[in-house]
C-alpha cells in the first residue's frame, strides 16, 4: 500500500478489525519509510446487477424500488418496516448469489410474491394485482382460489 504522505511502497498491518457492519475491513498501516500511521478500508468488490425490463431495456438494480413496492402492498397492514426491509434484503441476496449479472423484472417480481405470500396474504394479493395486471374479476377470483388451496 503506497504511503500517503511519502509515496512509500511499502508498508505494515498493525491492527485490523471489522467495520461497516462486517462489509468491509478497516486496517491501520504503518510506513517502512517514513514511519507514519495511516487508516485503508477494504471492501469486497461488487458487480452491478442488472434488470431487464418487460420492454428488453437494461436498467441497474435498484432496492429502493422493490421496497417501495412493498411498503405499498403491507400498507395499512400488520407488517412492520423491519420485515419489510428484510423481505427486500433477502430477494437482493438471492439475486446477488446467482451467476447471472442480469436479471429479468419478472423474476424480481415472483420472488416478491413469493415471499410476501409468507408474510402477509392480503398484501401478497395486493402486489399481485398489480404485477400480474388483472384485467378481471375471474383473474382476480382465479389468483385467490390458488391461495386458498394452498392453505
Amino acid at each position: 500500500m503506497k504511503c500517503p504522505y511519502c509515496g512509500f511502497l511499502e508498508s505494515k498491518v498493525v491492527d485490523s478489525r471489522p467495520a461497516d457492519e462486517g462489509a468491509s475491513i478497516r486496517r491501520r498501516r504503518e510506513c517502512l519509510s517514513c514511519h507514519k500511521r495511516f487508516t485503508t478500508y477494504e471492501t469486497m468488490e461488487s458487480l452491478p446487477l442488472m434488470v431487464v425490463k418487460k420492454d428488453g431495456s437494461r436498467q441497474s438494480f435498484d432496492r429502493s424500488k422493490v421496497l417501495s413496492g412493498v411498503i405499498r402492498a403491507c400498507e395499512k397492514r400488520p407488517v412492520t418496516y423491519q420485515a419489510m426491509e428484510g423481505l427486500v434484503t433477502e430477494i437482493e441476496q438471492a439475486l446477488q448469489n446467482q451467476m447471472d449479472r442480469e436479471v429479468s423484472s419478472a423474476q424480481i417480481g415472483e420472488l416478491v410474491m413469493e415471499r410476501l405470500k409468507k408474510l402477509d396474504e392480503v398484501a401478497y394479493v395486493r402486489f399481485a394485482s398489480v404485477y400480474r395486471q388483472f384485467k378481471d374479476i375471474n383473474t382476480f377470483m382465479a389468483e385467490l382460489s390458488k391461495l386458498l388451496e394452498d392453505q
